[in-house]
């Protein structure tokens, strides 16, 4: 277990330095810093591989106090770079609990940080934007960290799917279901496929680099484009596979990533965010029904409001409360439709699971 006590440093690429606590494993890591709003679910947000190349602040005072459970993953391993926090616990109240957050993070090679002012961590991001950052117990010359940072890529461009990705197909669900889904992985949530199987789904699971041939040999009734890492716009290869699914006109369901990339299919730009929406607990609209959901979010790049306005395929479904960002939208030519945010929503209210229910109906017709 980690020396408590042990001092880390925090700075960020604007030069904000913040000193705190060592937790995890020693060592120094580097990525784009992010937050997330949510006070629970912190084992699910650290195996969501959406988080991948991000170092990520818990909103929330305690962060480890009901331990980690072997069920409460995401995906096969943790998936952010590292963790800041106010106060991260050691010892956990839940007796269903496997072990502790610390040893959890050491078993997965994760640096984290406590102890310091996340509020106000947060508030500068809000101000400034996201940004790439450093976390370290080991070096604290400033110079030799800022040396470090410089050499940490830029998300704006940088492409991350495919190394988070399945690298071998794999099918789950009921084999004699008369629906069939092919899925593509750019770092699918087991919670989607979740959905998609209690709902008598079969799917097929395929890589990030799938070609639209493999993708048809398992004679799907629908296509599904999942979550994923990175910036959609350094995914040529993905757009181009999008556009001949579409082709095939068969319903095709898309979820963050998934969303972004059905709208570089068809012509619409995509943007790095401010600093993105990440929790549990974003407001959005459908404007279909009037009605407001509760959803779960975690996504730093958005569509451009202007391509989608100007589209005459394109009809916007759901939209941000907050921010008036477009959450959802659905192609008027194509049996397609897709949300910037997640309905599986673990973690999350589940508000938003009736999507899931619009796919089947879709296949169904």
């Amino acid at each position: 277990m980690s020396d408590k006590s042990k001092r880390a440093v925090l700075l960020l690429a604007d030069g904000n330095v913040f000193y705190g606590k060592s937790f995890g494993k020693a060592g120094t890591t580097v990525g784009e810093i992010c937050f997330n709003t949510g006070m629970t679910g912190y084992q699910e947000v650290f195996t969501d591989p959406s988080y991948s190349g991000q170092v990520l602040i818990m909103n929330n005072v305690h962060v480890g106090n009901y331990g980690v459970k072997e069920a409460d993953v995401e995906s096969g391993s943790v998936k952010i770079k590292g963790l800041i926090a106010r106060n991260l616990e050691s010892d956990f109240s839940r007796y269903q609990a496997d072990d502790s957050l610390d040893i959890f993070l050491e078993k997965n090679n994760i640096l984290a940080i406590h102890g310091i002012d996340t509020r106000a961590v947060v508030a500068h991001i809000r101000e400034k934007g996201a940004m790439n950052c450093i976390i370290s117990s080991d070096i604290f010359d400033l110079d030799e960290l800022k040396e470090s940072l410089s050499k940490c890529p830029d998300m704006d461009g940088l492409e991350l799917a495919s190394t988070v990705s399945t690298q071998t197909e794999y099918e789950l669900g009921d084999s004699s279901s008369a629906i069939k889904v092919s899925v593509l992985d750019f770092g699918i949530k087991k919670n989607i496929l979740n959905c998609l199987v209690k709902r008598g789904v079969h799917v097929r699971v395929h890589p990030a680099k799938t070609s639209v041939a493999r993708l048809k040999e398992f004679n799907p009734t629908g296509y599904f484009i999942s979550n994923g890492p990175g910036d959609p716009a350094a995914m040529p290869y993905a757009v181009e596979t999008v556009k001949g699914i579409l082709e095939e006109n068969i319903p095709v369901f898309g979820i963050c990533l998934g969303h972004q990339l059905l709208a570089l299919a068809n012509g619409i730009d995509t943007f790095k965010m401010h600093h993105g929406h990440r929790g549990l607990n974003h407001p959005v609209k459908n404007l279909q029904t009037g009605i407001c959901e509760i959803t779960t979010q975690n996504h730093g790049f958005g569509l451009n409001p202007d391509a989608v306005l100007k589209n005459p395929n394109i009809e916007i479904t759901h939209i941000n409360l907050n921010d008036n960002s477009i959450e959802g939208i659905k192609l008027k030519n194509k049996p397609a439709f897709s949300v910037q945010y997640h309905p599986e929503a673990t973690p999350g209210p589940h508000d938003s699971r009736y999507l899931f229910d619009d796919f089947i109906a879709l296949m169904l017709n």
